[in-house]
């Protein structure tokens, strides 16, 4: 019984300040998973509020400022563009609702000028994946249940510009915005919902062997290797489909279900190269839309989670502000 109980207390994943996972199941969190409420910003002028739409799934939704005003000559409100963002931390970190994802949804939301939907998904190893691609998914359905205007949602259903759904993501949210955009070419979304863009920050994928940006930092690759193991215990290794979408026996990437790609890469980030390789085959695996590659220098994976207003974070954003509004 000692042995067991020292073998059920060994740690198997830990990143230092953050999380801890142990052999037996126990998660000791440290760091992002407070939340803090929905407001109204008074920097942004933003408007957020929440909304439960299953037992295991939520989203914060903001609204930029000028909801009020009308938008044609007719009377009709205003319409933005819809911006359904998943957080990253690797499947097992963070709130959407936590003080760095709020404040940087204000600034994203009133940049871009969209309707943001922020996605509390579950999380792993408590919820191994696939939980949180299918907590994503119900929630993307529940945001394309206004496409044709009703619905239960007033924000979604009298501002959003369904012409204009995208998707993004940084890190492990990435990566779910393109398995929501692939799904979404196999199984249509409700009422005839498309999506226009997926925007990709830093995306997370592995693969086997190293690429040049995993030689940088040997240590973190591991890392991030050794999480991916944790958050899908029953994966088949860094080649899975789910964290290696050009693996040999994925899916076609060519069903990707909207017409442009937005790829932001971080020159330090140990994930880069194989951020850039996805823009490279979605390029080249006979899908018709457009991939666009941004990659700024001299930053590393999510820096604009820790400075969102640094001049580097703008240009990132300001990218994706375009890119939604197209």
């Amino acid at each position: 019984m000692a042995g067991s109980g020292a073998s059920d207390d060994e740690v198997v994943f830990e990143v230092e300040h953050c999380i801890r996972v142990f052999k037996s199941g126990r998660v000791e969190r440290y760091f992002g998973s407070d939340p803090v409420p929905a407001s109204t910003d008074a920097a942004t002028g933003v408007a957020s509020k929440d909304r439960s739409i299953s037992a295991d799934v939520a989203v914060r939704l903001y609204l930029p400022p000028g909801s009020k005003e009308t938008g044609d000559e007719h009377g009709r409100r205003k319409k933005f563009p819809v911006l359904v963002y998943y957080h990253g931390g690797g499947f097992c970190l963070h709130t959407a609702f936590n003080a760095i994802f709020h404040a940087y949804l204000n600034s994203l939301a009133v940049r871009t000028r969209a309707v943001v939907v922020s996605v509390e998904y579950r999380l792993a190893p408590e919820h191994p994946l696939p939980a949180a691609y299918e907590d994503s998914w119900l929630a993307l359905c529940w945001v394309a249940s206004h496409a044709t205007g009703p619905g239960e949602e007033p924000w979604l259903a009298d501002h959003a510009d369904f012409s204009r759904l995208c998707l993004a993501g940084e890190s492990a949210g990435a990566n779910i915005a393109h398995h929501m955009a692939m799904r979404a070419g196999a199984e249509p979304l409700p009422h005839g919902a498309t999506i226009s863009g997926v925007a990709l920050v830093h995306p997370y994928f592995l693969g086997e062997g190293r690429v040049p940006s995993e030689e940088n930092d040997p240590a973190m690759a591991e890392n991030v290797v050794t999480m991916w193991r944790v958050v899908c215990p029953s994966t088949t290794g860094v080649d899975d489909p789910w964290i290696h979408p050009l693996a040999a026996g994925a899916p076609a990437m060519d069903v990707l279900a909207c017409g442009r790609v937005l790829v932001c890469l971080a020159e330090k980030d140990v994930v880069r190269d194989r951020g850039r390789a996805y823009g490279e085959g979605l390029r080249s695996s006979g899908w018709a839309g457009e991939v666009e590659v941004l990659e700024v220098r001299g930053q590393g994976h999510c820096f604009h989670l820790v400075d969102f207003v640094c001049a580097d974070a703008v240009t990132q954003d300001d990218a994706i502000a375009r890119f939604v509004n197209l």
